[in-house]
């Protein structure tokens, strides 16, 4: 659950969704794990990540930390005793501010930092028209430079040195001072990089400007272009993060800020119009009117009034659901059409939008595996530049410069001045800055985490809650699938399914109108299928009395029959025999053939005579045949397990078209962990479906847990993957949007590497003497801005794909 102070921390395990679940938790001692959620700003590259991660990690008391660069958050697992605002000052004193999140009124922080995103997103409009216009009066620089437009003043040379200067101190001031702090504090990131090229450039320019007899080129031009690549990139791909987050901020927005109070309804006036409270207020037991239109503010039940309202943003189901007084309603739902008065059932961290959120962004947090050997490798990434920069300056003053002159005026274009030894530095103090800008740290360090956030962010849009890019990892790679019968596959409720009339004097329907007055004696599952049943066709009971009952066997009544009472007795075969009921021949052949179809039948008796068979099962749920096929479809085996009855088993399975060497019967527990884990000791990672209490140490022993939202508390506690939609369809979209992530995610890897694989040796001056192209640091700067952009944008490609289930 949720323990909230004036942080936010959270205790293991985590949150249930489930309405009815209550904060039971007392103070944990010290020494209990917690987990502490911290917002982190000043992160440009996966270098400050893995920099964040380390300072956490230095402390003690902290078992693990997971930084994310998209979301901006650090969720860092403690021994309990260590001070969030300690971890927040560590991290802060490395130069990235960070501070504990605040608890909202939903007990999920995540309030203000969807309103700090919105209001950066308002400012990137003025960030983005700066960016244009640097690159703008840059590139004519650059074109007076090939004698193709000259403008007057705008192409003068003391302009662009103005220009530079300001840019430096101006828009490009907070990457120049970050890479400084950077590179004291012995932690080069991104911004390291990008400023000691900028700077090299600005330097050698300003140099050339004030000693003109050295010959130098004046390119004050190319800071300002790469500068403002720089900042045109970042702002295109802070906005396309933004719009990665999408399903995680409309989540968050849904939450309602305000809600009308009322006195009970069932005492009074079922009208009255409230007064307005905030959403924080709200306490349980305390009544709320929703009008139309107006959003739930709170998890609760219907005490008057009848309505529909719009669950989509939780379950993914588009259709409108109707509600009554009886209904659960849940925060963030949509009212759409009637006003309801609601009794509060749960708020703030308790509601199933608030859990929703937690595990979406906790989903969002967690690592895949592959991300984690992305972090390290750019980790130390820009250590490996700064070197690859020192290496090619020294290579080309020294060597290359004297083996290849003719690369020498390829590298300083057509209209530069060419003067030994002055032209030798200024071409490797290029070609270094190009190398020290085309290096791109920063997609590498977003190909998973975006990608991540899309793909956990559209399956929760759908109703799909993943626990983790650890798990999306996981289901990627499943090998076989397990279910569980009851509830699962089959709809968890036995259902009259056979009426077999053997009394000629009696209609079906008087058949079942007989069979429900005697079941009305007990609550057996059996009975109150049978009793439900009438209730569907409208029957109405008879009279009866001296009901005896004996657990196993059935039950007796008298039932006033025709103004006679009547003994009936129902149950099966054996308690019909102890009350001398005899069944023939015809009778035991239907009888065997409802029990070989695995249904179980009960026998019906009035009088001494058998009046009929009534045949009850648990039946499948409409969807389960196909999404047992369209598994074993994806080349996934399925496999049954059951502790019902090997006849149950086996007709369940023959209608889902399963072997008999695909199906475990009367299997407890234990046995489903015992046949989990043969599974798995044959090396196969293994999914399992279930979603009763007796199912949990199963789902904990599965690679990947599976249950539907109808499941209990402690199964979905236990999951990995909760289906919203409580629709086994779910299954197949999970495995689906895992696939489709994962190729996304090679895709942005596979792009980082051969990004930098290319660009690196280019910038370098690789091709110089042999085809007398290079890389300008202006040029190189525009293809690292390219190339994190691109990345984002891939990511967001995965909101196009067309996934099944989805």
């Amino acid at each position: 659950m949720i323990e909230m102070t004036d942080t936010l921390v959270r205790s293991h395990p985590m949150p249930v969704l489930s309405q009815s679940s209550a904060d039971t938790t007392t103070a944990a001692p010290r020494s209990a794990p917690a987990t502490v959620v911290l917002n982190v700003g000043g992160m440009k590259c996966a270098g400050c990540v893995r920099s964040v991660e380390k300072q956490l990690l230095a402390c003690s008391g902290v078992e693990s930390a997971t930084v994310n660069l998209v979301t901006e958050v650090a969720v860092v697992e403690t021994s309990g005793d260590i001070a969030a605002d300690t971890l927040a000052q560590r991290v802060s004193d490395a130069g990235f501010p960070t501070q504990p999140r605040a608890a909202d009124a939903a007990g999920t922080g995540l309030t203000d930092w969807v309103e700090r995103k919105q209001a950066e997103q308002r400012t990137q409009g003025r960030r983005l028209a700066i960016a244009i216009m640097l690159l703008l009066l840059s590139t004519i620089g650059h074109l007076k430079h090939f004698g193709w437009l000259t403008v007057p003043v705008l192409s003068d040379l003391w302009f662009h040195a103005v220009l530079a200067t300001l840019t430096l101190v101006g828009p490009a001031r907070d990457i120049v001072v970050d890479g400084w702090q950077g590179m004291r504090r012995l932690t080069p990131n991104m911004n390291t990089l990008v400023a000691l090229g900028s700077l090299s450039a600005y330097g050698a320019s300003v140099v050339a400007l004030i000693f003109p007899k050295l010959g130098w080129e004046c390119f004050f031009d190319e800071p300002v272009m790469l500068l403002s690549f720089i900042l045109l990139g970042r702002t295109l791909e802070q906005r396309t993060r933004y719009r990665a987050a999408d399903a995680l901020r409309s989540l968050v927005e849904l939450q309602p800020a305000v809600a009308r109070l009322i006195s009970d309804p069932t005492q009074g006036e079922t009208t009255q119009p409230g007064v307005e409270v905030p959403v924080s207020c709200l306490q349980p037991g305390e009544w709320v009117r929703i009008l139309p239109g107006e959003k739930v503010p709170a998890d609760g039940e219907v005490v008057a009034g009848q309505s529909t309202l719009d669950e989509s943003m939780l379950t993914g189901e588009s259709m409108p659901v109707l509600k009554q007084p009886g209904d659960t309603v849940a925060a963030g739902t949509v009212n759409q059409s009637g006003a309801l008065a609601v009794r509060v059932t749960s708020t703030g961290q308790e509601t199933t939008l608030a859990q929703m959120i937690t595990l979406v962004e906790t989903a969002q947090s967690r690592k895949a595996p592959v991300q984690g050997l992305a972090d390290v490798i750019a980790g130390y990434f820009t250590y490996g530049v700064m070197t690859l920069a020192t290496l090619t300056f020294l290579f080309w003053y020294f060597i290359g410069l004297e083996q290849w002159p003719q690369a020498m005026a390829a590298a300083l274009g057509p209209m530069s001045p060419v003067g030994a030894p002055s032209s030798t530095l200024l071409v490797s103090l290029k070609l270094a800055i190009a190398v020290l800008v085309v290096a791109c740290p920063c997609a590498l360090g977003l190909a998973t985490p975006t990608a991540i956030l899309v793909g956990s962010g559209l399956g929760a849009e759908r109703g799909l809650l993943i626990r983790g890019g650890d798990v999306l990892e996981a289901v990627h790679g499943l090998q076989r699938v397990v279910f569980d019968k009851t509830g699962t596959l089959t709809q968890g409720q036995p259902q009259v399914t056979d009426t077999l009339v053997l009394d000629a004097a009696l209609s079906e329907t008087e058949l079942l109108r007989l069979a429900a007055t005697v079941e009305s004696g007990t609550r057996h599952p059996l009975a109150i299928a049978i009793q439900q049943a009438a209730q569907a066709q409208g029957l109405a009971l008879l009279s009866a009395q001296a009901f005896q009952t004996e657990p196993g066997l059935g039950i007796t009544a008298q039932v006033s029959w025709q103004d006679a009472d009547v003994a009936c007795v129902i149950g099966n075969r054996a308690w019909l025999e102890q009350h001398g009921i005899s069944v023939d021949t015809a009778a035991e052949t239907q009888a065997a053939a409802l029990t070989e179809a695995g249904k179980t039948v009960i026998y019906i008796a009035r009088g001494q005579t058998l009046a009929g068979l009534m045949a009850v099962a648990d039946q499948l749920r409409p969807e389960a045949q196909q999404v047992v096929q369209g598994l074993q479809d994806r080349g996934l085996p399925v496999t049954l397990l059951s502790g019902d009855q090997q006849l149950v088993a086996a007709a369940i399975a023959s209608q889902l078209n399963l072997g008999s060497d695909q199906v475990m019967a009367e299997i407890t527990p234990q046995g489903k962990v015992e046949a989990i884990q043969r599974f798995q000791a044959q090396g196969e990672t293994v999914a399992l479906v279930g979603d009763g209490i007796n199912d949990a140490p199963a789902l904990a022993q599965a690679d990947i847990g599976i249950t539907l939202n109808s499941g209990t508390d402690i199964a979905m506690e236990t999951a990995d993957v909760i289906l919203m939609r409580d629709h086994l369809g779910g299954i197949a979209a999970a495995i689906d949007l895992s696939r489709a992530t994962f190729t996304t995610i090679r895709q942005n890897l596979g792009w980082a590497c051969v990004y930098n694989l290319v660009g690196i040796p280019l910038a370098a001056g690789a091709l110089l003497p042999v085809a007398g192209i290079s890389l300008s640091p202006a040029a190189a700067g525009g293809l690292m801005a390219f190339s994190s952009v691109a990345v984002v944008l891939n990511s967001l490609r995965l909101r196009q794909q067309r996934i099944e289930g989805l």
